[in-house]
């Protein structure tokens, strides 16, 4: 134990003797370079101005001008300073650098080594976000040679190696100043709407009088009635643009050519029916200024007929389902419901496979309101001679191996039919689903290309064709609501297929779906940077419905869900149409017509009237 503190002491001396140093006349001191200031240093420097000004307003001109004389000016004071470029971003917000174009070309001189310095009027002209503004003096720090940013109003140079609380404080105010002066600017807003007073840019359609009133321009509302006009009518907004270039029609701003964004801008204004509706979007960050769609954070203000409207209220309405439901195609109008109301098929729906619109209730009445006959009685009479069968079932064909049965597969979104049901109907190209939401039955029957409700259900290989992956997101949501199934699970149906050749259809009763039962193995939690895998399956089972558990099948004299009815196997008969339960009354299509075909005769006489 002696011998160990004798050690420590002897390891403790020679350190205090090794920190003792030298003497000071052994060393040869070199001085340090002398810290010039930046406007005192007289070595040649490459010197980049970054000016800028909030708003592209006209009236902000002067501020612009102002500011680049101004660095002119200061540059040719310094004759070692050469301005290398003045860069300039007008109209463009400090807290983001998204489009501040100007100021990100001066970073990449910077980093080719074209300047040695940096002029800008104040650390708010610079960048109003902390994170940028430091993140981009360190980063121009570090190149080699490193080029310092010199801020006038702050005498601020930040190569000095105190610069960088001070400048991370002015930083912090300048955001500070720009959060509070975006809280003042929304609550003005605010402010506003609550009174009715609305912030009004300029509309295609409109003009403005003395008092900031909205007045029609009808030479621009003729243009307004045929968007929506053709719009309604079943055009799709690129060739509703294609048609306004052709007729060398303006835009507000004076353009001629026309895009399908300018004409659904136009369908989605609420003014062009004499409503105004502010805060339709807003911004939740001060920092990157991105507007999204008010979806009930924000209060919203409706005044209705606050002006005069160029198209009625309805037809204002009726062009908005038609946009939420994009997907419709040139096929007239609003969609309706078909239902078949006779021959084998009676009751059926016929499935809209692109409109959104239609909902479990909407289908169930539209069978509904096709009468039926009573039930008859159960009793079979049977002909003499003939094998009674009575309490006899015919087996589901689940229950058998086989590589020729009619399957589909339905999940939530997509659909799927196996390739045996492409042979049953003869390998038809395009088909259309029918269904009975009532006795829960599907039937497909072929189709053609020119029907609004054809479904591409195949793919052809060059030798013969093959099931593909239908999208149904229009209709398979109802499907599942009908059927109350849980909206995770797929399930497999076996139907028949009925008639011969081209008069086949398929039919599957929904009843008699099999769900398929997915196990999946516990994730684990990823690492922060791992990203995350989707979940491994480790097991798939089928669950059979439980009404199976008592029976076989279907009994054998009840079997046929589609008998052949008394004007016999018709099984093409066109649905008739369904009134829509619709809250407005918007342009009948025969109306419609009359107006595109009146407005583009008076556009095309003005022009060859040269007005």
């Amino acid at each position: 134990m002696h011998g160990n503190n004798t050690s420590k002491e002897l390891e403790k001396e020679k350190i205090r003797n090794r920190y003792k140093g030298v003497s000071p006349e052994l060393l040869e001191v070199i001085p340090a370079e002398e810290r010039v200031d930046i406007l005192q240093d007289d070595r040649d420097k490459r010197v980049g101005v970054y000016v800028r000004v909030s708003t592209d307003d006209p009236r902000q001109t002067s501020s612009f001008e102002l500011q680049r004389n101004h660095y002119t000016d200061l540059v040719d004071r310094y004759p070692n300073w050469h301005l290398y470029r003045i860069y300039a971003d007008e109209g463009i917000s400090g807290t983001s650098l998204k489009h501040r174009k100007s100021f990100i070309k001066m970073i990449e001189d910077c980093k080719q080594h074209k300047l040695d310095l940096i002029v800008t009027k104040s650390v708010s002209r610079f960048a109003r976000n902390i994170y940028d503004c430091i993140g981009y003096i360190r980063m121009l720090a570090a190149l080699k040679p490193p080029v310092g940013v010199f801020f006038e109003t702050e005498g601020l140079y930040t190569l000095r190696d105190d610069s960088e609380m001070a400048l991370t404080f002015t930083a912090s105010f300048a955001q500070e100043e720009s959060r509070t002066r975006s809280s003042a600017m929304n609550l003005s807003y605010e402010m506003r709407f609550r009174r009715g007073i609305f912030m009004l840019p300029k509309l295609l359609g409109y003009d403005k009088d003395e008092d900031g009133n909205l007045v029609v321009n009808e030479n621009e509302a003729q243009t307004v009635r045929l968007i929506f006009f053709m719009f309604l009518y079943g055009y799709t907004p690129q060739e509703i643009a294609d048609e306004l270039t052709k007729l060398q029609l303006e835009t507000k701003k004076g353009n001629v050519v026309w895009s399908p964004s300018s004409v659904i801008a136009i369908l989605q204004n609420e003014r062009h029916c004499g409503d105004v509706l502010a805060h339709k979007t807003w911004t939740p960050s001060y920092l990157d200024h991105k507007a999204v769609k008010n979806d009930g954070k924000k209060p919203q203000y409706r005044q209705l007929d606050h002006h005069e409207g160029i198209i009625s209220r309805d037809d204002f309405f009726a062009a908005q389902q038609l946009l939420a439901h994009s997907m419709t195609g040139r096929t007239g109008m609003l969609p309706h419901l078909h239902v078949i109301d006779k021959g084998p098929l009676k009751g059926f729906v016929v499935v809209n496979p692109r409109w959104t619109g239609f909902d479990a209730a909407e289908y169930i009445k539209a069978a509904s309101s096709v009468s039926k006959k009573e039930a008859a009685d159960d009793s079979v009479v049977l002909e003499k001679g003939t094998l009674d069968l009575r309490g006899f079932s015919v087996v589901r064909g689940q229950f058998f191996e086989s590589p020729n049965k009619c399957t589909v597969k339905l999940s939530y979104e997509k659909i799927n039919f196996y390739s045996y049901c492409l042979q049953c109907m003869n390998s038809c190209k395009y088909v259309e689903l029918l269904l009975d939401p009532l006795r829960k039955l599907l039937v497909v029957r072929a189709s053609h290309k020119g029907e609004r409700t054809a479904i591409d259900w195949c793919t052809f290989d060059g030798k013969k064709n093959h099931p593909r992956y239908i999208i149904g997101r229009a209709y398979l949501p109802v499907f599942y609501e009908i059927m109350n199934w849980p909206v995770d699970r797929e399930h497999l149906i076996q139907g028949e297929c009925r008639g011969n050749g081209n008069d086949s259809i398929l039919v599957f009763d929904l009843k008699d779906a099999e769900a398929v039962i997915r196990q999946y193995a516990e994730k684990e939690d990823p690492e922060p940077d791992e990203e995350e895998c989707p979940p491994e399956e480790i097991a798939r089972f089928i669950a059979m419905p439980a009404a199976w558990a008592s029976s076989f099948g279907s009994d054998y004299y009840q079997q046929d869900p589609i008998p052949v009815s008394d004007q016999g196997w018709d099984i093409q008969e066109k649905g008739r149409a369904l009134p829509r339960n619709d809250p407005f009354k918007a342009t009948e299509p025969q109306e419609l017509k009359r107006q595109i075909t009146s407005i583009v005769s008076d556009i095309k006489e003005g022009v060859s009237n040269g007005q």
